[in-house]
């Protein structure tokens, strides 16, 4: 909204400031921050307030889960109330990639807050129909990936691109909506599955973010792009301001998620974010990439599905429990201790994607 003023601009005033993309990605990150701050326990109050018992505990998951009873869920509407106001503020709202994501940021919070709000009301872990939240999520899904596609550049349309390798397209036609829709409601599931410690999921989100956002502004920097020989997508370098005012949101939230949570993020923020970083990927081309950054959300999401899909054929179980958080919590595993070794494990991961920047 802000890089409007810069039509009042002559160049040598403060409204010049607001044409640099870095300087907003910057002002959008302590705007999401102090956001969290000011507004973080206002809105635990009321949740506490509102919710009573807070979010239920499953009685099949660890002992040391029933300590946390009448923690208050929903937490990631600080999240999505502070990225959508820093987002308003400090990009360009001129931009198509910006409002494709963030649009699909909030939609998948919508179904998220639906699933939080059932479960809290009927004070039960089932929610709302995982079929429903799942057909829902493709249609928000297939819009998304739809309009992704009509505003990449000719060459780049319904085409995967390969890390690592420096032309490496493959026309996927038709079928590209369809792949898009794969990644964001996989994304989106799978950060809902490793939200099952406190500040567990929402780091790794951050270091996912942080490390898309700045591949986003190389990708939508064509002199950046050429240099190092990957596929430029114009217009996505925008992208970072979101990024940004989502890990300043991130990081307001943890503020109040660190152990012992004040507050859970529940599906309101987990699906959301999801949905987030799997339409950034789309927009950006870097659908690939994602499996990599995003790698400990791919373990959790496979460690469940090889659980489930191992026990109906044996009645036996790979892990104590899943997903696999759970299962190291059943080792023996102290809960901080889980939480930082999976956050090292994600910076390792997105050090590793941002590589596939240089190697090709």
């Amino acid at each position: 909204m802000l890089y409007w003023l810069t039509e009042f601009s002559d160049g040598g005033d403060i409204f010049n400031l607001f044409r640099y993309i870095t300087f907003r990605a910057g002002m959008a990150f302590l705007t999401a921050l102090v956001f969290g701050f000011l507004f973080g326990r206002p809105l635990i109050e009321l949740l506490r307030r509102k919710q009573g018992k807070g979010q239920p505990i499953r009685d099949d998951g660890p002992q040391t889960h029933f300590a946390k009873a009448g923690t208050p869920t929903m937490g990631g509407l600080l999240i999505l109330s502070a990225l959508t106001f820093s987002t308003l503020v400090w990009a360009r709202l001129d931009n198509p990639y910006v409002w494709i994501v963030l649009l699909v940021t909030l939609a998948f919070g919508l179904i998220g807050f639906a699933d939080d709000y059932a479960k809290v009301s009927k004070q039960n872990t089932r929610g709302v129909s995982s079929k429903v939240r799942f057909l829902l999520g493709l249609l928000i899904a297939g819009l998304a990936v739809y309009a992704a596609a009509r505003f990449h550049p000719g060459p780049l349309t319904n085409q995967l691109a390969f890390p690592f390798f420096k032309d490496a397209l493959l026309n996927l036609g038709i079928f590209f909506v369809p792949f898009g829709m794969i990644v964001i409601v996989g994304a989106a599931n799978a950060v809902n599955l490793t939200d099952g410690l406190d500040g567990l999921a929402i780091m790794p989100v951050m270091i996912a973010a942080a490390t898309f956002g700045v591949i986003s502004y190389v990708v939508g920097s064509a002199n950046i792009a050429n240099y190092l020989g990957v596929h430029s997508v114009p217009g996505t370098a925008e992208l970072i301001v979101f990024a940004s005012a989502l890990i300043g949101g991130g990081l307001g939230f943890l503020w109040y998620n660190a152990p012992p949570a004040a507050v859970f993020m529940g599906d309101t923020g987990s699906l959301a974010l999801g949905g987030a970083l799997g339409a950034m990927a789309v927009c950006i081309k870097h659908e690939i990439v994602l499996a990599i950054v995003g790698g400990l959300f791919v373990v959790e999401a496979m460690s469940v599905i090889i659980q489930v899909l191992y026990y109906k054929r044996t009645k036996k179980r790979i892990f104590l429990m899943a997903p696999i958080h759970h299962h190291f919590e059943k080792k023996g595993w102290a809960e901080p201790q889980i939480v930082i070794r999976f956050w090292i494990i994600s910076l390792i991961l997105a050090m590793i994607g941002l590589a596939t920047l240089k190697v090709r």
